[in-house]
């Protein structure tokens, strides 16, 4: 099972929007998907309809260990994607693991159970520094930072998403490795100089840092994400093919090739999953074509 977490110290980053629509493009590609969410202001446990609701969630999950999928995890309406919903509005879970012995590395011990089940697990983090997201560093394999466009956010990724990062390097030395950074520029205008020059001035300035990398996919400014999240639907489905007159490519054509690139191994899959109407099962649709 492939952990991918959306981590950024800033509000409004894009970490719901882009953790949603990659489980849904995935799940469409027939991969099995589980969506953690750990933001206390939970958006991403409402961005999809739930056909199967459990009592548990989040809180269940780290504060008494509750591992069993009858009880913690959630069906949406989209098929293969499933989710353990955010259920920690208070915020017990951070004094908790501040105060209990595997604290940081309690979500890393609890993953194994459902590795069996699940092809990837994407999760969600609040938009600040915190030992829930430390947490979740130090249980991923890669960590995948939205980036807006804009030189306070560029700003705000080196002093406190990255500098998260800084700070757990010493779990090296306990055996645990560090997940690869992987920045995504996010809500990108091209149109805009002072855009251009914010994402030529971040590719320079990690170019030499081989733990971080940053994504070849952009993904634009473009209504169809707001749409998608308004319709519960991921972006994918909503459109599907460029607008009349768009010089820039569709939600699809983005969220597949952001897909490809962090998941190569599942590329096949996903490229695959192109070729059927969205939402259609990749199984059914092939069967169809066949009759065809």
């Amino acid at each position: 099972m492939d952990v991918l977490s959306l981590i950024s110290t800033k509000g409004g980053a894009g970490k719901t929007t882009v953790a949603a629509n990659l489980g849904g493009l995935l799940a469409d590609a027939g991969l099995r998907i589980l969506l953690l969410d750990l933001d206390s202001q939970p958006t991403l446990s409402s961005y999809y309809a739930l056909r199967e609701t459990r009592e548990a969630g989040s809180y269940e999950l780290i504060a008494q260990r509750l591992t069993a999928p009858e009880q913690v995890i959630s069906a949406t309406v989209i098929q293969h994607l499933d989710l353990i919903v955010s259920n920690d509005r208070a915020g017990h879970i951070s004094p908790l693991l501040l105060h209990a012995a595997d604290g940081r590395l309690r979500l890393r011990n609890l993953l194994p159970a459902f590795e069996d089940y699940y092809d990837v697990l994407i999760i969600d983090t609040q938009g600040a520094r915190s030992v829930v997201v430390e947490m979740v560093i130090l249980a991923s394999d890669c960590a995948l930072c939205p980036v807006p466009p804009e030189m306070l956010a560029a700003r705000e990724l080196r002093r406190g998403t990255l500098g998260l990062f800084d700070e757990l390097e010493p779990y090296r030395y306990l055996g645990v490795a560090l997940p690869s950074v992987k920045l995504l520029l996010n809500q990108v205008n091209a149109n805009r100089r002072d855009t251009r020059l914010i994402m030529q001035s971040l590719q320079a300035s990690f170019k030499d840092d081989p733990h971080i990398s940053i994504c070849t996919t952009v993904i634009p400014d473009r209504v169809a994400y707001t749409n998608a999240a308004s319709l519960g639907l991921p972006a994918h489905r909503v459109e599907y093919t460029p607008p009349p007159g768009s010089r820039s490519p569709c939600a699809a054509e983005v969220m597949r090739a952001l897909a490809v690139e962090l998941f190569p191994q599942w590329a096949e899959r996903v490229v695959a999953s192109s070729a059927h109407k969205p939402g259609e099962s990749p199984v059914l649709g092939r069967r169809l074509r066949r009759r065809g």
